[in-house]
């Protein structure tokens, strides 16, 4: 298993998304409207990023994960079975954060922060 994505909570999407691309030289991937928020997927040919911007007054467990804050929301992992993981966040007693059937399912992480999964090659970075 490894990280394959980050998402960066942003109050500016055009202005970061600049940056990215002419700083760290990443290149778009994918973008649009998910749900409560607007979402730039780039890469760097290693990872998938994504620039996400909530949409005013959102109030997800999702979009409040971090409060009014920005800055790293959550990491991605890919794995054989969503299902399964799902399972194993039960057993553990850990919060989902994401609605029923939403996938990337994302959770809250023990001691702190919130992290994702999704099927293997969610996150295309090639």
């Amino acid at each position: 298993m490894r990280i394959a994505h980050l998402a960066v909570k942003v109050d500016d999407l055009e202005a970061a998304g600049e940056f990215y691309e002419t700083v760290f030289g990443f290149r778009d991937v994918r973008q649009g409207q998910n749900r409560d928020h607007y979402s730039r997927h780039m890469t760097d040919g290693h990872i998938d990023i994504a620039l996400v911007k909530y949409d005013a007054g959102a109030s997800s467990k999702e979009a409040q994960a971090l409060g009014n804050k920005t800055g790293i929301h959550h990491f991605g992992f890919e794995v054989d079975s969503v299902e399964e993981f799902a399972a194993e966040l039960k057993r553990r007693g850990l919060e989902v954060v994401s609605n029923p059937g939403v996938i990337p399912l994302k959770f809250k992480m023990p001691g702190g922060g919130v992290a994702e999964v999704a099927p293997r090659r969610h996150f295309k970075i090639d």
